[in-house]
């Protein structure tokens, strides 16, 4: 176990490998629940509107549409995302389609051939989502 500092309190914590602490975790899914109850009653709303509304910071929003736990529903992404590879603007996660395709492609290839695959895949968490602005 390490010490590291949380990115969102700056408070430090023992870690096995994330970078944000077990109570900012807590706060973290209690606000998705709050900003996706939200846009449940809300289906038009911005994410500035959002974050106005239900007093969470916009970061955390940002933070949840990086997981996949939120989607923006707009063909860009409102220009909020874009894929950490090509640049190319998303409504959701780390990474456009095409991009984890070759991410895929690349670690079958280094599994099939015996070698241990150097880029990890984006994990997509799904306890839940929601359409911002659908």
């Amino acid at each position: 176990m390490n010490i590291v500092q949380c990115t969102y309190c700056k408070k430090p914590f023992q870690s096995l490998g994330g970078r944000i602490c077990p109570a900012c975790l807590e706060q973290i899914d209690r606000d998705f629940i709050t900003v996706r109850d939200y846009i449940y009653e809300h289906k038009h709303s911005n994410i500035d509107k959002i974050a106005e509304e239900t007093e969470v910071k916009k970061s955390i929003i940002i933070h949840l549409l990086k997981e996949g736990r939120l989607i923006i529903d707009s063909p860009d992404g409102d220009g909020l995302l874009v894929c950490e590879m090509c640049k190319k603007p998303i409504n959701t996660g780390r990474m456009c389609k095409d991009c984890m395709g070759k991410v895929a492609s690349t670690m079958d290839k280094n599994v099939s051939a015996g070698n241990k695959p150097q880029q990890k895949a984006p994990e997509q968490n799904f306890k839940g989502s929601a359409k911002i602005g659908s």
